[in-house]
């Protein structure tokens, strides 16, 4: 039996193993899918807020404060790409600049640093690029962007060397409460565990009625974006907000960490697994990201995606211990501003479970920080030390982000293994340029399949069942 199962592998289950790693607690996380960072977490703006949004006395402004630090610390330990770049809230009319002033009381409430409001002239010197409409703006340099895949690849890695356990491709079925704990049905068979912690995302109130009656209802929320080409990259220098309204924060425009632009994203109601993009969905964020910045060359874009967001009608966060099933801990309705309060989430779910009964003994020694060679950005001394110790570093795969032969090798044996070309996209960046793996992905799936020893056609795209070889052309194509 297990001290602790976390049913999903998230940016918040894998913040929850990475902090019971450095306790002597038997824990297990749970995943219905063949990698963590799946879901969500790899479909979003990939932004740490700077905590002025939500209303003050919630759990999301709560926790987006105490995150918004601590996942800068976190990302540095683990060597997670991150950029402190801060936003930019726009105004374009007299009522907007209102509300920008009551975002920046808000803020002072919230305890978010450092904000300032800049007239136009200010914005305009600041960002050449945005729209001469836009009045004035609301300034807070807290703000960050991160790479949110690689955060929770980074602290599920950890985790695992700290001794937690991952079951990938396990998908609960049920739960039942039993005199120790509860038995958890999966796909893969029984597993025990004395607590749960459940952070299924938008699937959590499913899974909280497994054991008990509605107590929350999320109501799945798509947004949909472009990434656009380091041809954009550069086209403003902050995250680019609107007024927030009704429908949430709004469309951005933003740097990535990585050099790209994101733009996006939009709002309307979804399935948890529809992560389709449409027209019309598309067309809006276009439409609505012109009036902040004009420029942007829409014909750039090398990619359009979308993510579902686990939203409720409280819109706040549903973090507590079930009052009837002790020891069964919801961490529901993460949406925005989730990837920036995963982090200090877990260091209160921690808590709650010492509180609820769990023994929490301190580890001696724990890995507590990560190293990644990343060939693109390395001197040419290093770069050549780094081919002299391991000849696979001198070959490049992907063109595009220059991603060699041994960062691919390395990825695919870490400690969560990258088993689809896009869990090695997610490790290591082959196939994030501007041809999309048009020219390295089929030799990342050798790659993979040579290392692993498996048959090419196993690889997949990404999830279980994404196959992209289906037989030989000369026996039809299909089987």
């Amino acid at each position: 039996m297990y001290d602790v199962a976390i049913i999903g592998a998230g940016i918040t289950g894998c913040s929850i193993a990475y902090e019971l790693g450095k306790y002597q607690v038997n824990a297990v996380v749970i995943e219905k899918e063949n990698d963590v960072s799946v879901g969500t977490t790899k479909a979003n703006s990939a932004i740490i807020h700077g905590g002025y949004d939500p209303k003050p006395g919630t759990k999301m402004a709560k926790y987006n404060i105490k995150g918004n630090q601590y996942t800068k610390e976190l990302c540095e330990k683990l060597d997670v790409p991150f950029k402190q770049i801060g936003a930019l809230v726009v105004a374009f009319s007299e009522e907007e600049k209102k509300t920008i002033e009551e975002l920046k009381e808000r803020g002072k409430i919230n305890g978010v640093p450092d904000m300032e409001i800049w007239d136009q002239e200010k914005l305009r010197k600041e960002e050449p690029n945005v729209s001469e409409k836009a009045l004035a703006a609301l300034y807070s340099p807290n703000v960050g962007i991160v790479s949110p895949w690689e955060l929770a690849i980074a602290l599920a890695e950890v985790s695992v060397q700290n001794g937690v356990e991952y079951k990938l491709n396990t998908e609960v079925t049920g739960i039942e409460k039993t005199e120790e704990g509860y038995q958890i049905e999966t796909n893969q068979g029984t597993v025990e565990a004395k607590y749960i912690c459940n952070a299924a995302g938008v699937f959590a109130d499913k899974v909280n009625e497994m054991v008990n009656e509605k107590t929350f209802e999320i109501t799945p929320n798509k947004g949909e974006y472009y990434l656009l080409d380091k041809s954009q990259g550069n086209l403003v220098n902050h995250v680019i907000f609107q007024c927030p309204n009704e429908n949430g924060k709004g469309v951005l425009v933003a740097p990535t960490v990585h050099g790209n632009l994101i733009v996006g994203p939009d709002s309307q109601p979804t399935s948890g697994n529809d992560v389709s993009t449409t027209r019309q969905g598309l067309d809006f964020v276009r439409n609505t990201a012109l009036k902040s910045v004009p420029g942007i060359n829409f014909r750039e874009s090398i990619r359009n995606f979308a993510g579902v967001r686990a939203r409720t009608k409280e819109h706040d966060f549903q973090i507590y211990e079930d009052k009837k099933n002790k020891g069964f801990i919801n961490i529901g309705g993460m949406e925005s501003p989730g990837l920036s309060s995963a982090t200090a989430v877990a260091l209160d779910i921690v808590k709650m479970l010492g509180e609820s009964g769990l023994e929490l003994e301190a580890k001696k020694e724990i890995v507590d920080e990560r190293k990644i060679a990343r060939f693109r950005g390395l001197s040419h001394e290093d770069r050549a030390k780094l081919v002299a110790e391991n000849p696979a570093y001198g070959k490049i795969i992907c063109r595009c982000e220059t991603v060699t032969e041994g960062e691919i090798i390395n990825a695919i044996h870490r400690p969560i293994p990258a088993v689809s070309i896009d869990a090695v996209k997610r490790r290591c960046n082959a196939g994030m340029g501007r041809c999309q793996g048009g020219f390295c992905g089929p030799r990342v799936q050798e790659i993979i399949a040579r290392e692993l020893n498996i048959p090419l056609e196993d690889v997949p795209q990404d999830r279980k069942g994404t196959d992209i070889i289906t037989g030989e052309t000369k026996d039809g194509g299909a089987r």
